[in-house]
């Protein structure tokens, strides 16, 4: 079976552009136009992403303009997520690819496997959550506070946020692994009452998520995680790749993207 996929290694690049090159990407592997794609990524500015039918009212403007983040919305489900100092993952192939196929949770927990593998040849001693989400815990604006089945924890803390959307005939994955920084700055950029309120926030994912730094009690950089992926989806998976780029036509659907839809209030702020 042909297991051939591209490896498209991005440039740091904006919450806007990261998302449209995604969506982009999405259309043109399940016309058949392009492979399907491991895409890895960064940010740049950080850069706040929200969750398909997250409330706008979540997020708090005026602490975004004044730490010069951006924000932009997924089409992927799950909460708040900053994106900074971190590796993102995109996984972008037909519905029915070998590595896709089957239920949202059964694909999770095949791709998790290749996750938790990148994981452990860092060094970090990883396992995947397979208890079910409590769905009484899903309007916390904050994604690394609560794993969810199937996705990644060290020592019963959240190391690796995903969410999947299944649309126009394939599968997008993309999640993020955070490689340092302190994880609480997510909550400068949301709305909470008061201070003590926004400071349990903080000290509450601070128990519940980790960075590749704290777990490891040594800093990881992005070309040694996107190494550790890329080698991990290879001997895990059985997938084999092809380094490449974007097309020109994925690029000018990204563009297109960007001003009809990731950089424009209409999406961004809909709900």
């Amino acid at each position: 079976m042909n297991n051939l996929w591209r490896l498209y290694l991005s440039l740091p690049a904006t919450g806007a552009w990261n998302m449209a090159v995604d969506e982009a990407i999405l259309e043109h592997v399940v016309r058949g136009d392009s492979l399907p794609t491991l895409r890895l990524y960064r940010w740049e500015p950080p850069c706040l992403s929200l969750g398909r039918s997250q409330p706008f009212a979540d997020i708090s403007v005026a602490s975004l303009k004044k730490n010069s983040w951006d924000v932009v919305r997924r089409v992927t489900g799950g909460r708040s997520i900053l994106h900074t100092d971190e590796l993102t993952y995109a996984i972008i192939a037909p519905k029915d690819n070998l590595h896709l196929r089957g239920t949202l949770l059964e694909s999770y927990q095949h791709l998790a496997q290749a996750l938790l593998a990148a994981l452990k040849s860092m060094g970090v001693d990883a396992e995947m959550n397979r208890e079910k989400a409590n769905p009484k815990k899903q309007n916390n604006p904050v994604c690394f506070e609560t794993p969810s089945t199937y996705e990644i924890t060290v020592k019963g803390k959240k190391i690796i946020g995903s969410a999947q959307a299944r649309q126009k005939g394939g599968v997008l994955q993309h999640g993020s692994l955070p490689l340092t920084g302190d994880l609480a700055r997510i909550t400068q950029a949301l709305n909470f009452p008061d201070a003590t309120s926004r400071q349990i926030a903080a000290e509450k994912l601070l128990s519940r998520a980790s960075t590749m730094e704290s777990a490891l009690g040594r800093e990881v950089d992005w070309g040694t995680a996107s190494r550790s992926f890329i080698h991990a989806f290879e001997s895990v998976l059985g997938i084999r790749f092809k380094h490449g780029a974007l097309s020109p036509a994925e690029k000018n659907r990204a563009s297109e993207l960007i001003q009809k839809k990731y950089a424009h209030a209409d999406w961004t702020e809909r709900i």
